[in-house]
């Protein structure tokens, strides 16, 4: 059976920020109802979506009773001094879930004994296009379904059974929206420098890892085959590809990129 929200155990979010923020947009947009939501927060600004959301609750410290799920959405070197802030709205029913890079399930159950769920979304969450992955310590079959629901709000959700592959995690997806928009900044770049306007180069760059981005969405093909399919023989793309994959250049700096975000992970971590 699954674990359900109420109104008298609702859905702590703490902290509101860009990440913190997304998620609460997606669960709106999914329709969870916003009275089955507290957000703590005291720098959130009441005056603007999604914080004036009827029935939605904004509050400056944790509430006094036990909430059915508290989702931590702070900066990781903020965990350990917010968590002893929210022992009053934790008992052993409260499911934690945390999405703080780096930061272990041990640290987190530093609150005090009850189910746990460490997460890794992304920001296209706001738009209901997640990428997230999970890990749960003592959860029921209810509970991690009760979190598989709140994180599919928001997009696709895979689950580990071994928390260290979320450093890897950290470096491929949840980092990995950066790489794609500082690639639209790369190729605007290279558009500008060949004498395009650069509103030009601008619009079109973005607008190619668009319908790039939603071609692979909907095709059943693999991202090689799509590759091939752009490349004609002796071509302008094969001229291009040639450069980015001469000796394996883009695919070695990815490689380091994943490499160093999820080496700042477990620094975190420790």
């Amino acid at each position: 059976m699954t674990a359900k929200l109420t109104a008298e155990r609702p859905l702590v979010l703490v902290g509101a920020g860009n990440m913190g923020g997304a998620m609460l947009e997606g669960w709106l947009a999914s329709g969870i109802e916003p009275e089955l939501i507290v957000v703590v927060d005291p720098a959130a600004d009441r005056t603007v979506h999604p914080f004036d959301t009827p029935g939605l609750t904004v509050m400056d410290k944790a509430p006094q009773t036990p909430a059915g799920v508290i989702f931590i959405a702070v900066k990781p070197y903020l965990v350990a001094d917010v968590l002893p802030t929210m022992k009053s709205a934790h008992d052993e029913r409260t499911m934690l879930v945390s999405i703080a890079a780096g930061v272990p399930i041990v640290k987190l159950q530093a609150i005090g004994p009850g189910p746990v769920v460490r997460a890794m979304p992304n920001t296209p969450a706001s738009i209901g296009e997640g990428a997230t992955v999970a890990v749960a310590d003592g959860t029921s079959e209810g509970e991690r379904a009760l979190a598989d629901t709140l994180l599919s709000a928001i997009g696709k959700t895979w689950w580990l059974t071994e928390e260290p592959l979320l450093d890897a995690v950290t470096g491929v997806s949840g980092s990995g929206p950066a790489y794609v928009f500082h690639m639209v900044e790369a190729l605007t770049a290279a558009g500008i420098a060949e004498g395009l306007p650069a509103d030009l180069a601008a619009g079109i760059a973005r607008q190619t890892v668009v319908g790039a981005g939603a071609l692979l969405g909907r095709s059943p093909l693999e991202p090689g085959t799509l590759r091939e399919n752009v490349t004609s023989k002796g071509g302008t793309t094969a001229a291009a590809l040639g450069v980015l994959q001469d000796s394996g250049a883009l695919t070695e700096l990815m490689t380091e990129a994943v490499k160093a975000a999820a080496a700042r992970s477990r620094e975190f971590g420790s």
